[in-house]
Parts: C-alpha cells; sequence; structure tokens
C-alpha cells in the first residue's frame, strides 16, 4: 500500500523544548562528582536515554551506573513536573494530522514517566501509541522504538515519516526504514537521501509529510 501510514515523533527538542533542560541536568550530575561536562562528551549526550548516559558517565565519574541513572532520572523528571513548553509549529502540525486522521505514535528515549507527563501538556493531543526508554528492549539509536510503533499502528516502517532533531534519534529512525524529517535543536543534521531537514516545524505541513514517503525524502534543507 503506499502514502504516508503514520508520522512518528520524537518527544524532546522536537515537540517539545527539553533537549537543552536534559542537557543541564546531565551537566549538573556530572558536576556533582566532580567531572565537567564539555565538548564531545556534551554533545554525546543528545536524543539519549538516561541509561545510556550512566553508562557512558560511569567511567569519568567512577559511580554506579544505577547510582548515576537514578539521579538523572529524578534530575530531569523534576524539571518538567510542570510539562514542558511546545516546540514552534508543534501544536499546529499536530492538529492537523488529527484532523487527517493520518495516526500519531510519541517516540522518545526519555523514561515512561516523563514521556506521559509532557505528552499530557501538549494540548490534548493524543497519540494512537506511545514509547519511552522502557518499552523496548533496546532504545535510540537503536530502531527498535521506531520499529514497534510501526508495527503498532499496522505501518510498514518505509510508509511512516519519523520525526527528529538529534543524530542519535535520526539514526534510530532510519535504521528502521522510515523517511526522517529532521528539525535539529541542539546539534546540525546534514541533508541526506531519505532524509529532509528543516530549520522548524512552522515549515512542516501535510503536504510535506506526504511528499516524504511518495518521493523518499528530498534531502533539502
Amino acid at each position: 500500500m503506499s502514502g504516508l501510514r503514520a508520522v512518528l515523533f520524537d518527544m524532546d527538542g522536537t515537540l517539545v523544548d527539553t533537549e537543552r533542560a536534559w542537557v543541564e541536568v546531565v551537566e549538573q550530575v556530572a558536576a556533582r562528582h566532580g567531572y565537567a561536562l564539555v565538548g564531545a562528551g556534551r554533545t554525546a549526550v543528545y536524543g539519549r536515554s538516561v541509561e545510556d548516559t550512566a553508562k557512558m558517565l560511569y567511567e569519568p565519574l567512577d559511580v554506579h551506573q544505577d547510582v548515576l541513572a537514578a539521579e538523572l532520572g529524578d534530575g530531569f523528571a523534576a524539571r518538567l513536573a510542570d510539562g514542558a513548553e511546545p516546540r514552534p509549529g508543534a501544536l499546529r502540525l499536530l492538529s492537523a494530522l488529527r484532523r487527517d486522521r493520518v495516526p500519531t505514535a510519541l517516540v522518545s528515549a526519555s523514561p515512561r514517566a516523563v514521556v506521559d507527563r509532557v505528552a499530557a501538556s501538549l494540548a490534548g493531543h493524543r497519540f494512537d501509541a506511545v514509547y519511552g526508554a522502557e518499552d523496548t528492549a533496546r532504545t535510540k539509536p537503536a530502531p527498535d522504538p521506531y520499529l514497534a510503533a510501526a508495527a503498532a499502528l499496522g505501518a510498514e516502517p518505509s510508509r511512516c515519516v519519523a520525526v527528529e532533531d538529534t543524530v542519535t534519534g535520526v539514526t534510530s529512525a532510519e535504521a528502521a526504514g522510515c523517511a526522517v524529517l529532521a528539525v535539529p535543536s541542539m546539534e546540525p543534521i546534514a541533508p541526506a537521501a531519505g532524509r529532509t531537514v528543516l530549520a522548524s516545524l512552522e515549515e512542516a505541513d501535510l503536504a510535506l509529510l506526504r511528499s516524504l514517503v511518495s518521493a523518499g525524502g528530498t534531502g533539502h534543507a
């Protein structure tokens, strides 16, 4: 079957302005243990799960991964206790998809408790499937969460558009076989075959999303 079947959204930095908050939480946890998160170490946490970030910090901090994961998860949840600010164009695009009855999924590497809290703040939009870091055997950059979301919606990944803001997320979505709309938040993302890069979701509409599936992605910036 041809045509767009579903749109699969990343959460942090894509639909809501939380990627910067996540990085700040990681910086604070690292500093608490006497380590400055800078350069490539800082960039490496973009789009990563609590558990993956704890693994990355384990060696330089010499603190047990479970302890780090708890500190990271608790800190991030506390920062988002009141929800999060939607990114420009996010609510308009979600509304357009709902009006046209295009299924949507929320596919995040954040803890499920955080995902549920933030999802509830998106102007009442109801996703047809929701995935947090604990909901698949592996999370981003592995393809598992996008494969699971597409399957839950009864859609072939090749007929889904994944909307992402980090290289980690783009890697996951492309490994699953999705067309990708990248809207970078904290780091640049280069256009590529099957991947379209925009400056903002304000530039995206349903016609564009449909074209990404039919054309396999335009690769334009």
